[in-house]
């Protein structure tokens, strides 16, 4: 396996930068860290980024996460690991990744159920880290990044 290039985001000078900046941003809302992780390993494992699935998995183990919740993630819905908050952080991430597998990409009853559990500060961090992970899931896949013990270095 080799990629077709080296990462966008390294070459494109203010790139990485760019993107760092904006998860710092998402960072400091106040979401719990596991949360917004098991998040990105649900966009990741959607769009088959191997090199995303390696990195928040590791993530999570570094935030002593039970491996079950690690393990289960793709199944969330019939998993009894996970709060009613992070299953609405679930259900927004899906619907925010699949943005082309029906007519309401996002339809109002999961807004609203993530709403609930979350402030709109809260909501705008979910969001953004949701919509950053999908932009690192698209660069991975297109340019073919290959995952490896190197994706420590970066949880």
């Amino acid at each position: 396996m080799s990629s077709r290039m080296k990462s966008p985001a390294l070459t494109l000078p203010g790139a990485m930068e760019a993107l760092q900046a904006l998860s710092k941003a998402v960072a400091q809302a106040g979401l719990p860290r596991q949360t917004l992780e098991i998040c990105n390993l649900r966009a990741s494992q959607i769009n088959g980024c191997s090199v995303c699935v390696d990195m928040h998995c590791r993530a999570l183990q570094k935030l002593d996460e039970k491996s079950e919740r690690i393990f289960s993630v793709s199944a969330w819905r019939e998993a009894p690991y996970y709060s009613d908050a992070e299953r609405a952080a679930l259900a927004l991430t899906e619907a925010m990744t699949r943005l082309s597998d029906r007519a309401d990409p996002v339809p109002d009853d999961v807004w609203a159920e993530a709403a609930r559990h979350f402030s709109e500060q809260e909501m705008a961090s979910l969001v953004l880290s949701i919509s950053t992970i999908n932009v690192w899931n698209r660069l991975n896949a297109a340019t073919k990044q290959v995952s490896g013990a190197w994706t420590s270095q970066y949880v």
